[in-house]
């Protein structure tokens, strides 16, 4: 038996797309967003491709798949909770991006509260509630533009950050 350091079904280096290498060369912060569908389920996604526009109102653009939970519940409900996740909260961003099992669904593991706009995990989180202003394709995802109706500050975190495939620490 073999013992692989890298993904031995991974796509190699040279056949990757340029702009997904490109992508990858870019750090990103790693969010959570989550809604309540049209039956008052909850839903939720990872979410790294996440931009916050100052202004008033303020804005939150972020790229989803269409075919996710998350997006059917956002664009149904025209809210969502866009949750900024700390570092060593990995397997947390794993299990709503569908990488890592999460037996009886990723808010499972209790430990969420209840707001308007969605759930968010307990603890004195950063987050913003969001209402849904358009969508629309870009490449193979949906941009969703929302305007920020209500932000939750906490200065206490260090964010998870996503860079070449890995979940990094900000030095500081």
């Amino acid at each position: 038996m073999t013992i692989h350091y890298t993904d031995p079904f991974a796509t190699p280096e040279p056949a990757r797309s340029p702009i997904r290498r490109l992508r990858g060369r870019t750090p990103a912060p790693v969010t959570v967003w989550t809604a309540y569908g049209s039956d008052g389920r909850p839903a939720g996604l990872t979410v790294s491709s996440t931009v916050v526009a100052d202004g008033d109102p303020g804005a939150i653009l972020g790229l989803v798949d269409e075919e996710s939970d998350l997006y059917a519940a956002a664009t149904a409900s025209g809210r969502f909770l866009v949750m900024v996740l700390r570092e060593g909260e990995n397997q947390l961003a794993d299990r709503f991006a569908g990488l890592l099992p999460a037996p009886g669904g990723p808010f499972a593991d209790g430990g969420w509260e209840r707001t308007e706009y969605g759930p968010v995990r307990a603890g004195g989180r950063t987050w913003a509630g969001c209402r849904v202003v358009s969508t629309q394709p870009v490449g193979y995802a949906r941009l969703i533009q929302a305007t920020v109706d209500s932000v939750h500050l906490s200065d206490e975190e260090r964010p998870l950050v996503h860079y070449r495939g890995r979940y990094v620490r900000l030095a500081t």
